[in-house]
Parts: structure tokens; sequence; C-alpha cells
């Protein structure tokens, strides 16, 4: 049985990714230190036999190079990252921490190891790195990096970091530049979630600005799909976009969740109202990426229709309510993002 380790396995895409994996029948290490967005459930599908769990910090380099040598994975999928925008704007210390020092780590593991262990690293980045994209364009691999916020200059300093040791140390390493994911999993602080769970809680929908704002969506699923192809076949030293190239204004996206809830019959309570509020600061107005190099040369490309894929969302954190009773409301109810 083949091992693979993946650093943030409890987050969102990472719990989705190690379901993934273990389906594949792989053996999964998952390197997790477990913050106030990390799902603390394990899921049936895992057990002993093909899963392993420990509670370690990637900034943590003795204890992580010891489980790679312990365990000689075929390769790391390093999803530990802080990644909600907000909270960077309130406090830019954590991203810097885990995005950029945490991926130094991974990486100087790799370098001193390489020699014994022939390992592929998998990094899972973000479309924020590219910056604001002028509408009808979509940013392909060659663009030039602007972020806009300390979350995304962090993804966008740990991408520069790892094509740095693949050119001077010959790490085998790739890039996955997605969109924005969706689906069961998500900790309700983004977008998606929160709309549900406000509706659920009959609270009101705030949106940025008028909700003009456009974005990329995947279903996670997808996401997890293309990433096992990157593992498969992505080429040493490159970068892939991974999108469905259907974008989305906020706003509309808003509507469709509240038609979904209603065309399942559910009973909107009366505060339920989208309601408009101040726009974080230097917040960017579209992200859209250009993934035709991964279709076309590694031969993936997405499944999941959008308005099926939410659908199922809704329907997911409806029949799940144990994920959001496991959660503290006052981990994401608060307004973040104004703290300047």
């Amino acid at each position: 049985m083949k091992k693979v380790i993946v650093t943030g396995g409890s987050g969102f895409i990472g719990t989705n990714l190690v379901n993934y994996l273990i389906k594949k029948k792989f053996f999964v290490i998952n390197i997790d230190k477990l913050t106030y967005s990390s799902n603390k459930y394990n899921g049936k599908i895992r057990n002993k036999l093909n899963y392993k769990f420990f509670k370690i910090d990637i900034n943590n380099k003795k204890k992580l190079n010891t489980l790679i040598k312990r365990y000689k994975p075929k390769a790391i999928f390093n999803l530990a990252a802080e990644t909600h925008v907000d909270r960077s704007i309130d406090g830019p210390k954590p991203f810097i921490h885990t995005n950029i020092n945490g991926t130094f780590n991974l990486l100087e593991c790799l370098r001193e190891l390489k020699k014994k262990i022939k390992i592929k690293l998998i990094h899972i980045s973000t479309d924020e790195v590219y910056g604001d994209i002028k509408n009808n364009l979509r940013s392909n691999e060659n663009k030039n990096y602007e972020p806009s916020s300390p979350y995304s200059a962090s993804k966008a300093a740990a991408d520069h970091l790892i094509n740095s040791y693949v050119r001077t140390y010959k790490i085998n390493a790739v890039i996955s530049n997605c969109c924005n994911n969706y689906g069961p999993y998500q900790f309700p602080e983004k977008l998606i979630p929160k709309m549900i769970t406000n509706i659920i809680n009959n609270k009101n929908l705030p949106i940025y600005a008028r909700g003009k704002n456009s974005r990329e969506w995947i279903h996670v699923e997808d996401h997890c799909k293309a990433l096992f192809t990157l593992y498969l076949k992505g080429k040493n030293g490159e970068n892939y976009n991974v999108g469905s190239g259907k974008n989305l204004k906020n706003i509309d996206l808003v509507k469709k969740i509240l038609r979904i809830f209603k065309k399942m019959k559910y009973k909107i309570g009366n505060k339920t109202k989208i309601k408009y509020v101040k726009d974080r600061p230097g917040h960017d107005f579209r992200y859209a990426l250009n993934s035709k190099k991964i279709r076309l040369k590694l031969k993936w490309r997405p499944e999941i229709k959008f308005d099926e894929g939410l659908e199922n969302t809704v329907e997911w954190y409806l029949k799940n309510e144990f994920f959001l009773n496991k959660i503290s409301k006052k981990k994401y109810e608060s307004r973040l993002g104004l703290n300047v």
C-alpha cells in the first residue's frame, strides 16, 4: 500500500482529499496542528489500517522530519495553510508563520532527505496570487503574481520558495493554483457555507459592497481529482491552474442558494434577508483562471456541474448538522477584516 502525507489534512480541502486518497487505497498520514477551522470528524471511511493522524505544526521541523523518514511517502500534499482573507487583514502573522515559514520547513526536510527518499511535493496554492483580473480575461500560468492581501502574498511567497528549491536543490514539486472551492466540511466563515448556515439559523445574509465581485467556483471533489492527477502526471517544476471556467457574481450566488432552499420547501425565516455591508480593504473585484494547461496536457477536467454541486452541498449541511454543532459560533459569526 503506497503511503502519502497530507499536511493540513483536517482542513476543508484536506478532509476531502484524505477521504479521496483512502478510497484510492493509499495509506494516508494526516499532519495537522488543528486550528479553529479544523474538522475534528474523521468519518467512517477511515481506520487504523490505512490512516494515521499526527497533531503537528509543520513548523516543527524535527517532528516533521522524523515522520517523513519513518513513513517514506511517495508524495506529500501540502495543504497546511491559513486561508481566510479577512483574518489575514486583522492579523497577518499566522499567515506568515504557516504559509511561508511552514512551507520553508517542509522544503528543508525534502532537501535534506532527497538522497534517501524520493518524494513528490504537490503544493496547493490559490488563484488569488494573480490578483485582480479584468473582465473577459483569464490568467494563465505565465501571468505575473500580483497579490493584494496578506493571505495571497503569503501564498505567492510560498510558491516562489518552492520554485527556487526545484531549480536550486532539484526538489520534485508541482503547484496547483486553484479557484474557489465549495462542498462538504467547509468552515462557515467562507461565503457558501456562511450563507447556508445563516439561512438555517434565520440570520441575515451579509454581502460585501453590492455583491458584484466575481469568483470562479469548483467543487472540492473535482479539485481532489486534479491534485491526484498532478501526483500521477504533473511535470516537475510546473504550475497548473485548476478551475471550472465558470464565474459568478457573489450576489447571484447567494440568490441561487436561496432558490435551492425554496426548491426544497425549506421554511426560510423572516430575518433571513440579503444585507449589503462595508467592503473589506483591498478587495479584489474578479478572479478568473485559464485552465487549458491541465486539461490539454494532463487530460483532467471538472465533472460536477455547479448547480448540481451547489444543491448537493446545501443538502449535505442540512443532513450533517453535527458538523455545525461542533463549531462555536463565536469563531465564525463576528465580522472580520475591518481592523485597518
